[in-house]
């Protein structure tokens, strides 16, 4: 079963992320999909900024992984757009188990490294401030999450 929630602004889709944190758990994976400027990062920020994290959340374009590690749990940042491919080079599977949250923008790049059980969002452009987010929780935990927050 998808989820859908209408993002009328930058302030909706912080709220969205915030309340999505409010239901976080270790080794949860999120992954992000859209095209540039539909929000994916907003939605990090939010996230992040519910987590306690006051570092400047930024897309990690050139770095493929940025790691915030002082707020309540972990945060792994991935932005694999210019990943050719995953070639081994990056141990998804260890970030994915570490006990903190992963989000990855791009997801659908790296779609065979992803674990089964994740929570997807796509992100679609409506107009200049309207973004329809589709959520798409694949296990319990995730399902019971955008039961509990959409």
């Amino acid at each position: 079963m998808d989820y859908k929630f209408t993002s009328k602004s930058i302030e909706d889709t912080l709220e969205i992320a915030q309340n999505i944190e409010s239901e976080k758990f270790p080794n949860m994976v999120i992954c992000l999909d859209g095209e540039l400027g539909s929000g994916k990062t907003v939605f990090v920020k939010g996230f992040a900024s519910a987590l306690g994290l006051e570092e400047n959340i930024t897309s990690p374009t050139f770095n493929i992984v940025k790691e915030y590690l002082n707020g309540e749990l972990p945060l792994y940042h991935m932005d694999v757009y210019r990943l050719e491919e995953a070639d081994g080079t990056i141990d998804f599977q260890e970030y994915f188990n570490k006990g903190g949250v992963t989000i990855v923008e791009w997801a659908d790049l790296i779609s065979e490294e992803l674990p089964e059980e994740k929570l997807v969002i796509r992100f679609k452009v409506i107009d200049e401030n309207t973004r329809v987010l589709v959520f798409e929780p694949t296990g319990e935990q995730y399902i019971s999450l955008c039961d509990s927050v959409l």
